[in-house]
């Protein structure tokens, strides 16, 4: 079992490189798919999640070569309209390969999918949108069978502004007859960025990062060469640690327009924040201030930033309140920061943080993606050793952690480490 050991009390200083979207990556390796081709993607993070979704369609025929920071994905022999259950329940991005296999073969058999505790996140969005689409769509026995003789356009409302619903959509409509409108869509870059790579191998998609989408389906797509945006949540992890223990912190390759809200809160909790072509820097210039955040859809304050706000707030004076709005189930990691040390309590969707708390190191663990990086935050800033354990949750959205901490300066070492498989 691996776990991550750290010794906080060091405040962190210097420049750490962001990788490529994760989120991004997903929805994009995704979409190259859908053509009989072979794509070659750029800056693709080394994450457990990104690997499992090559797995998944290397089981349906594809062929990848992943090697730091470059994909090329091979989806020529893409056959098997049936993906894995194994895989597939293990995070929720797997579930984009029905809209892949719907849009390219005209059916799927996809698992429900798995993924982080931290909320419903129910595909009944996706099969409405893909029964928007013609496709006849049933769930039985833990899978959602799915088939049209081809998609066809139409009107859909996306509930939620949800993410993963429009991504999606996006995939299968690019390839349905017709023209499909998305209402209500995610305005997310990553659904930007995914738009585009669809639109450089064929697609017809304009309206990305506004509200509504138009998809104008074509019969054919091509595989194509691209580049993935880089990770927003991770950098704004960094920029939260370095805050957290009275640091300064560069985040470079990170695209400020892409964290309005979450640069926006750091300022009005006291930090210096330094936008620039090259990167986001964050430097702590006295006492942090006590915040009132509310999560949002983009462009409001990313939920996936929420934990690690978290954590940076016990050290801050007063008491701050985060209303989370996206995800109820989203507070596994105030029972970790508690063992810590932190004031921290939950009232309905609402999490209360008083500080500033001394914080101590403790056996704690990653409860999901970010709920692990508030733990680790909490940690860098704790005094004495923590011992964290369940590290393969912070694997699923984090690349070399451990490497990029500790050129910040920060005491981390890894015990147990199996390491992340490569493909190809």
């Amino acid at each position: 079992m691996e776990t991550l050991r750290i010794t906080g009390g060091r405040r962190l200083r210097g420049a750490v490189n962001v990788a490529g979207g994760k989120n991004s990556s997903l929805a994009i390796i995704a979409a190259a798919a859908l053509a009989a081709d072979v794509s070659t993607l750029e800056n693709v993070p080394h994450c457990r999640d990104v690997t499992t979704l090559v797995e998944i369609l290397e089981a349906l025929g594809a062929r990848i070569a992943f090697v730091p920071g470059r994909l090329t994905i091979d989806a020529r022999g893409l056959t098997n309209h049936a993906a894995p259950y194994d895989l597939c329940r293990s995070m929720r991005a797997s579930f984009y390969t029905a809209g892949v296999l719907l849009g390219r073969m005209g059916r799927a058999q996809v698992p429900l999918p798995g993924g982080c505790s931290i909320g419903a996140r129910p595909v009944d969005f996706h099969l409405r949108g893909f029964a928007a689409l013609g496709a006849k769509v049933v769930t039985e026995h833990g899978f959602v069978k799915a088939a049209a003789r081809r998609l066809r356009g139409g009107l859909f409302y996306v509930p939620r502004s949800s993410f993963g619903t429009t991504t999606n959509m996006m995939l299968a409509a690019s390839m349905a007859k017709g023209t499909t409108v998305l209402q209500n869509a995610a305005r997310e870059p990553e659904i930007v960025d995914t738009a585009v790579f669809l639109n450089l191998m064929g697609a017809r998609i304009r309206g990305a990062g506004t509200d509504t989408i138009t998809i104008e389906g074509t019969d054919e797509l091509h595989g194509s060469t691209y580049t993935i945006v880089p990770d927003r949540n991770e950098g704004g992890t960094y920029l939260l640690a370095g805050a957290a223990t009275g640091g300064d912190v560069l985040v470079e390759g990170m695209i400020p327009e892409h964290v309005t809200a979450l640069l926006t809160k750091l300022e009005e909790a006291g930090l210096e924040v330094v936008p620039g072509t090259d990167g986001v820097r964050v430097r702590a210039t006295g006492e942090i201030r006590a915040l009132d955040v509310d999560t949002a859809p983009y462009p409001g304050f990313a939920t996936d930033l929420h934990p690690q706000m978290a954590a940076m707030l016990t050290l801050a004076r007063g008491t701050s309140r985060i209303r989370e709005t996206v995800f109820e189930s989203r507070f596994a990691y105030t029972d970790e920061l508690r063992r810590m040390g932190a004031d921290v309590r939950v009232e309905g969707e609402t999490v209360h943080v008083n500080g500033p708390s001394r914080l101590s190191g403790a056996p704690v663990e990653a409860p999901d993606i970010r709920g692990g990086a508030a733990v680790v935050i909490a940690a860098l800033a704790a005094e004495g050793e923590t011992e964290i354990s369940k590290v393969e949750n912070l694997d699923r959205g984090y690349e070399g952690l451990e490497g990029k901490l500790t050129l910040l300066g920060a005491r981390v070492v890894r015990d147990g480490s199996a390491g992340i498989r490569e493909a190809g």
